[in-house]
């Protein structure tokens, strides 16, 4: 029997909870597997009357999920309390972001969950707080190490209905990306999409497209060198190694449908260059997928939108379809176990 899928509410300041109710709300519809929220019942209960939703909660241990999800939304409640303030990010409520996260991961090293979704999260209310990582992925490749005792290097996909984007750097400055870029970086990146596309994905012999990093893939140099020195050198040894990969290819002519039917994977040189074609061919519905982890773990696409929360206009397509996609890995993973 498939275990449950742990999601975190994230900064409930956000709307983290609202989506979450809404995902429940409409479970059967799409075929959600079951899942349970580490969060606080009594606060998504409230959210749920802000919006005129009579809210059935089950406070729950992770194997009770399964049995209570098909009538109320399972609940396993936090030991630090949410401040309840729609749109009014708080460090107080820090504590329990954490919290949420590091038992979600503790859940599936104890095979009582079988991944984890992590609604968004603000990184300012964190640092205040004095949270030392730059964001969710750096901070579950360390649980990778405390919690399963394996190196981790956490890599960033963004998964859509037409396109996968992966940025070899991501949250540094466009200054910053050339001398960030290195020829076993990018092979280290590939070899991971690579592998994890096999396993999780369930794709036999995945085809890497490689974007360049200038315009025009450099034009052997014209545009700038790293392309023919730094990319190219390592497509070749991807190639070395049996790697379906090609580049470096023009990015401005990666992402149409002809081409998007080439590739199973866009590897990008910098956080833009991926997002942005994926954000725009699947704004509502791209799922952020960490590879590269001994787990999975699973994001909607988007961030905490605290300019709305609380409003009812959240829209919940993006984290029903982490949800729905977290499911099918944790089956697909299990079947291979």
């Amino acid at each position: 029997m498939a275990l449950p899928i742990a999601v975190t509410s994230g900064d409930p300041s956000g709307i983290g909870p609202e989506v979450l109710i809404a995902a429940w709300s409409q479970r059967e519809r799409e075929r959600l597997p079951p899942f349970f929220v580490l969060g606080d019942g009594g606060l998504l209960k409230a959210r749920a009357a802000d919006l005129g939703i009579d809210l059935p909660i089950a406070i729950v241990e992770p194997s009770d999920a399964r049995s209570a999800f098909i009538n109320a939304l399972p609940v396993v409640p936090l030991s630090h309390p949410f401040v309840d303030e729609a749109g009014l990010p708080s460090t107080a409520n820090a504590p329990g972001i954490i919290e949420a996260i590091e038992r979600g991961v503790g859940y599936i090293a104890a095979r009582e969950a079988g991944a984890i979704v992590t609604c968004p999260i603000a990184k300012k209310p964190l640092y205040d707080a004095g949270f030392r990582f730059p964001g969710h992925t750096e901070f579950l490749g360390h649980l990778a190490q405390t919690v399963f005792d394996r190196d981790a290097t956490p890599v960033m996909m963004i998964a859509g209905p037409e396109l996968r984007t992966v940025p070899v750097t991501i949250h540094i400055a466009l200054s910053a990306v050339p001398g960030a870029l290195t020829q076993r970086r990018i092979v280290e990146t590939c070899r991971i999409v690579d592998a994890e596309l096999r396993m999780r994905f369930g794709i036999a012999r995945p085809r890497l497209a490689v974007a360049g990093l200038n315009p025009h893939a450099g034009e052997d140099g014209a545009m700038g060198s790293e392309d023919r020195d730094i990319v190219a050198p390592a497509v070749a040894a991807l190639a070395a190694d049996g790697i379906d990969a090609r580049g470096p290819l023009p990015a401005d002519t990666m992402f149409h449908a002809q081409a998007r039917a080439r590739y199973d994977a866009a590897i990008c040189m910098y956080h833009d260059q991926a997002l942005i074609p994926a954000k725009a061919l699947g704004f509502d519905d791209a799922v952020n997928v960490t590879l590269g982890l001994p787990f999975i773990r699973t994001s909607p696409d988007h961030g905490t939108a605290f300019d709305i929360a609380g409003s009812g206009l959240a829209r919940p397509a993006s984290l029903i379809a982490a949800i729905r996609m977290a499911g099918e890995m944790a089956a697909r993973e299990q079947a291979l176990a």
